[in-house]
């Protein structure tokens, strides 16, 4: 069978090819008219308006704030000393009673031991002499004055009663004072020679060194130690490079590994002008109410000073980007324009970089998005 061949129509060719034209011009078209994510203006790196990253980046300006840097000291519990008293024994004498037990909680006044001493005796004997011959006088006087009105002695006379009453009076408050001095028994606590010891605080027996039947023969012995624990220090040993940052009136916070979770707050009292040959360290002395009584002398303990410092420029560790060998940031020199710049850091403060050269403050830089310019 033999075929015929048709001859195409140049009309339907362009039919055919004008789509295909038009679409690649369209397709063409769409492409230079897509807007660049970031356009390098001569070293400004510039976000255009139409550009996907402007809603990725975040910008702020860098804060000058004060800090406090802190510097953490070794540290152990202590007694107070000005709330600490050491009982010692008026007179000698035999301890014919023990009130207290090593340990014990007293209060100002509570009777801690009684001492049966001669010396006490005496000194009772000598108020009740020195009362007996003060109310003499007295009586001695008045009787001189009367006569000595009625005219019937001399001055002589009258002079001498009020001499022998201003000794009298003398003798009696000198017993008087040495009595009340020792601890004057009140009726029914002692007697003509036993010796009530009370306490003079507030505390704990934290010292015991008596025992009843035992002789107090030493004056300068203590029979016991008396410490009010609600007033302690907390002694922190800081080093010999870093007690010039800490001074009196400084604030510190102390932990215990008896007390994990917990922080105490308290103030520096003193700081030791002598440091310890052995450790190279200076005592800092730090107050902290004990009203609860969780802190007990010799416990361990770690103390952080908040030292002050200087002001420092401060930005998000987030806007930092390392560049080879330096740290740049991004700063906005006009609105979505953004130049590179080297910074020099210092120490980290925890979510933030301290910058101490390369930035001032009220500059505006990408804390968010920075590496995407940077790629």
């Amino acid at each position: 069978m033999l075929f015929r061949s048709k001859k195409i129509s140049p009309r339907l060719i362009f039919a055919v090819a004008l789509p295909v034209l038009l679409g690649a011009c369209s397709h063409g078209d769409g492409q230079q008219t897509a807007a660049p994510a970031v356009v390098d203006d001569h070293g400004v790196l510039r976000v255009p308006e139409k550009s996907p990253l402007r809603t990725r980046l975040k910008v702020q300006p860098v804060e000058l704030r004060d800090l406090a840097h802190p510097l953490s000291a070794p540290a152990m519990v202590e007694a107070d000393p000005a709330y600490t008293a050491n009982i010692l024994p008026p007179l000698t004498g035999r301890i014919a009673e023990l009130k207290v037990r090593l340990g014990d909680r007293v209060t100002r006044g509570q009777v801690l031991a009684v001492i049966a001493s001669g010396d006490y005796a005496q000194a009772m004997s000598d108020k009740q002499k020195a009362s007996d011959a003060l109310a003499l006088a007295k009586k001695t006087l008045d009787r001189a004055e009367g006569v000595k009105q009625a005219g019937g002695s001399a001055q002589k006379d009258l002079e001498a009663a009020q001499s022998v009453m201003v000794q009298a009076q003398a003798e009696y408050d000198r017993a008087a004072t040495r009595l009340a001095s020792l601890g004057d028994s009140a009726p029914g606590k002692g007697g003509a020679h036993r010796m009530v010891v009370v306490s003079p605080t507030d505390g704990s027996v934290t010292a015991l060194s008596a025992a009843v039947g035992g002789f107090a023969n030493d004056p300068n012995a203590p029979l016991m130690t008396i410490t009010n624990l609600g007033h302690i220090w907390v002694t922190a040993n800081v080093a010999e490079n870093e007690a010039n940052q800490v001074a009196p009136g400084q604030p510190a916070d102390v932990v215990l590994p008896a007390w994990p979770g917990r922080s105490f707050h308290g103030t520096v009292q003193s700081v030791s002008d002598v440091l310890d040959a052995d450790s190279r360290r200076v005592k800092a002395r730090i107050v902290i109410p004990n009203v609860d009584g969780a802190l007990k002398t010799n416990m361990f303990a770690t103390a952080t000073f908040q030292v002050p410092q200087p002001k420092a420029l401060l930005v998000p560790q987030s806007a930092l980007l390392m560049n080879n060998d330096s740290v740049t940031v991004f700063v906005e020199v006009s609105p979505w324009a953004f130049s590179r710049r080297t910074v020099e850091l210092g120490q980290d403060e925890g979510g933030d970089g301290r910058i101490t050269k390369g930035l001032q403050s009220g500059d505006r830089v990408v804390v968010a998005g920075g590496v995407l310019i940077n790629d």
